[in-house]
């Protein structure tokens, strides 16, 4: 599997965040990326942070070039239709990275997925039709498709369980994926039973944002504290 670069808790591990690249990026990168915007790593004592890379692949919007995408899609555009068979491959890589860490004693209600642009999608897909168990979803500068397979999933689900809370971002700026789309999206997800927010970023692109960082790693804490076993442990 490609590179997968890990925060480690530095002490110990109760809990895990998956953070998915945008297209044609990388872990590493996104890694750097939110050093540079938060100064420092995003990390925390019990929870784990990985970046995991998607595989080289054909990438239509690019007239079929290898890059490292989740998923193929025909255009980058709301309306376009979702590659069922591209994303059947998608779900057993985000599966086997949320099955490692369960398998290595983190339940699926200590794990948040989250990510930015195509990665954000990812997660959304995550969190609404994959693992509806997960303890939150975080997607940033992203969107899903108005016929997406999550709105079907989400229909048909009932009233069964609890649903993993959203955080989304969006640049109100954002030439790629405009921010309509992803508010969009917000309001089809909130309809179906999904609660949270949605954060307009001023004087934003298609990017990360020191603000927005700075949120989202509060809110990780918030909904993944640590786990008072110490505490009672000492009792």
């Amino acid at each position: 599997t490609p590179a997968m670069k890990i925060v480690n808790a530095t002490g110990k591990h109760t809990a895990s965040v998956i953070f998915f690249h945008g297209s044609g990026d990388t872990g590493p990168n996104v890694m750097e990326w939110v050093r540079f915007l938060l100064g420092r790593d995003l990390e925390f004592p019990h929870i784990k942070i990985l970046y995991p890379t998607a595989p080289l692949q054909k990438y239509t919007p690019l007239e079929g070039e290898l890059s490292n995408v989740w998923f193929d899609r025909k255009s980058v555009n709301i309306a376009a239709s979702e590659s069922k068979r591209s994303l059947s491959r998608c779900y057993d890589s985000v599966n086997q990275i949320i099955n490692d860490e369960v398998n290595s004693g983190i339940p699926l209600n200590r794990i948040i997925v989250g990510g930015f642009s195509m990665g954000g999608a990812v997660a959304l897909h995550a969190g609404y039709h994959l693992r509806p168990e997960l303890a939150g979803v975080f997607a940033h500068s992203a969107f899903l498709n108005r016929g997406s397979v999550v709105y079907e999933s989400l229909q048909n689900r009932g009233n069964g369980g609890s649903l993993p809370e959203l955080r989304m971002f969006h640049g109100e700026r954002d030439t790629v994926v405009p921010e309509e789309w992803g508010s969009e999206t917000y309001d089809a997800l909130t309809s179906l039973g999904v609660r949270g927010s949605f954060e307009t970023i001023r004087n934003t692109l298609h990017e990360l944002k020191t603000s927005s960082m700075k949120d989202m790693e509060q809110w990780i804490q918030d909904k993944l504290p640590p786990l008072d076993t110490e505490a009672k442990n000492k009792l």
